[in-house]
């Protein structure tokens, strides 16, 4: 597969059973063979997108000195900012090309997780900043609710099985400033060729070119969504959950042409994380003579606890 099929999420949400399955269908054989969609009839409507952005953009103009007032020890980066190249892909030496912020969970209705995650960081220099990005993470994880709804159905599951895993899950917003490059990087990149830890991924930003897809031939191919689109892919939580079945693809977002090198580049991934005791065990649907089961059991915090030190931002 070569190009990025397109769904829309109406279809999903309409009392049309006919449009329903062919969603669950669209989205499933998707997951199966690319491991990308691009989504419409998501829940951010155009203000929100904007306002975001012009948030983003107002933090990250921000003296880098300020900037680093929100730079938090102890946390493994997550919550607050994480400065340039302080972050790598899983194998790389080479700190990505990229400065980050992350906004976690919003407890509503459990003491035990509002003690077990980090709390939320508020810019002082920006009145609407984090009020914006809650909302903007409570429409995401809205989105992402329906998708993994539509993925159930497809694997055989009841339709509302990975509801109580997400409701209040250690899920992140991460907005990305790849600032503009310089001198020609060594070996660097924005982002290094990876794949994303979670259950799934949904991406703002990933109009013109920029982010990649390998297919299964090892190609790379070009991920563009249109400007009403969010690019949603697999995350090697899910991929683990249902034995390789949806497909948790690599992906990386490369240097633009030198002429290009003067610009900044934003995007903005919301990953979709469970509670931290949600067993990833291979689900038996995924299990067959051909599909042996590939993984050891294991839970979703002790997952997330391994990959944050392979990728460098927790110490054993």
């Amino acid at each position: 597969m070569n190009i990025i099929p397109s769904v829309n999420l109406n279809d999903f949400i309409s009392n049309d059973p006919v449009k329903k399955q062919n969603f669950v269908d669209a989205i499933g054989k998707a997951y199966e063979e690319i491991g990308f969609v691009a989504l419409k009839g998501h829940f951010l409507d155009d203000k929100l997108v904007d306002d975001l952005y012009g948030e983003v953009k107002n933090f990250f103009s921000l003296p880098t000195e300020t900037k680093q007032k929100y730079e938090i020890p102890g946390i493994g980066g997550q919550r607050g900012y994480v400065s340039f190249g302080k972050e790598s892909a899983k194998g790389k030496k080479e700190g990505d090309l990229k400065e980050f912020w992350h906004f976690g969970q919003y407890v509503e209705d459990n003491t035990d997780l509002k003690a077990e995650y980090p709390e939320n960081v508020n810019v002082k220099e920006l009145p609407n900043f984090n009020e914006v990005g809650k909302e903007a993470y409570k429409m995401l994880e809205k989105t992402a609710k329906y998708v993994l709804r539509a993925l159930a159905l497809h694997l055989g599951l009841e339709e509302m099985y990975f509801d109580n895993y997400i409701h209040n899950g250690n899920s992140i917003l991460r907005p990305i400033h790849y600032p503009p490059i310089t001198e020609e990087p060594k070996e660097a990149v924005r982002a290094a060729a990876h794949g994303d830890i979670n259950l799934i991924t949904l991406l703002m930003g990933a109009q013109g070119r920029g982010l990649q897809v390998q297919n299964h031939n090892g190609e790379w191919i070009d991920a563009i969504a249109e400007s009403d689109e969010l690019m949603i892919n697999v995350g090697d939580m899910l991929s683990r959950h249902t034995n390789n079945k949806l497909k948790s693809t690599i992906h990386r977002v490369i240097n633009p042409p030198k002429e290009l090198w003067g610009t900044s580049r934003y995007s903005i991934p919301f990953f979709m994380h469970p509670i931290s005791e949600m067993k990833l065990d291979v689900l038996e649907g995924c299990i067959d003579e051909k599909n042996p089961k590939k993984f050891d059991d294991i839970t979703a915090g002790q997952f997330l606890n391994e990959r944050l030190i392979e990728l460098g931002l927790i110490k054993k």
